[in-house]
């Protein structure tokens, strides 16, 4: 299911009457007639729920002699909330695309030569630049502090609130003098 017709369908389903329309084509296939008189609504508002709800794909109709007969689509109904939101996997990676486009943005915007021109302000790219700094070091591996500033400080002169910020975003964790990459 694309996001467009999801959204078609959560709008859809976000009415009162089309709710209990739904509800009442649970019991069986009907026509607009009968519908409008089980919730009391008048027939042309009975078509046009229908008409929205068939644009959504929640109901089907077939013609019978004078009468549009309508039932449920019971497929788009029993999938579940999550499946409908995951269903487009094409625009998940374009987003993992654009994403990664931003961060060599980022990168290109603040290295030069693998040197750290400043230190950035905002957040997310703060950490995108460290990101970068900490693929110099192994995960898991124990560091001692001063392997961890002869590493940093080729890259930027202020190793130490390099040093200190990863250990605070979570990258590198510090136990007595000595340091480990966890992510």
């Amino acid at each position: 299911m694309t996001r467009e017709n999801a959204l078609k369908l959560f709008k859809c389903l976000s009415d009162m009457s089309r709710l209990r329309i739904v509800q009442s084509l649970t019991l069986g296939e009907m026509y607009t007639e009968l519908l409008a008189e089980r919730l009391e609504l008048t027939p042309s508002t009975v078509s046009f729920h229908m008409k929205k709800l068939e644009d959504a794909g929640v109901v089907v109709s077939r013609k019978e002699q004078y009468y549009t007969v309508y039932s449920l689509n019971r497929g788009i109904l029993e999938q579940t909330v999550f499946q409908v939101v995951t269903s487009e996997p094409d625009e998940i990676d374009e987003q993992q695309k654009r994403e990664e486009q931003y961060r060599q943005k980022v990168i290109k915007a603040f290295f030069d030569y693998d040197k750290l021109r400043s230190i950035p302000v905002q957040r997310k790219k703060k950490l995108i630049c460290y990101e970068r700094i900490a693929e110099r070091f192994e995960i898991g591996r124990v560091y001692e502090e001063k392997e961890v500033n002869e590493i940093i400080s080729p890259i930027h002169e202020d190793y130490c609130t390099i040093r200190r910020d990863m250990i605070s975003e979570g990258i590198f964790k510090r136990e007595d003098g000595r340091y480990v990459r966890l992510k």
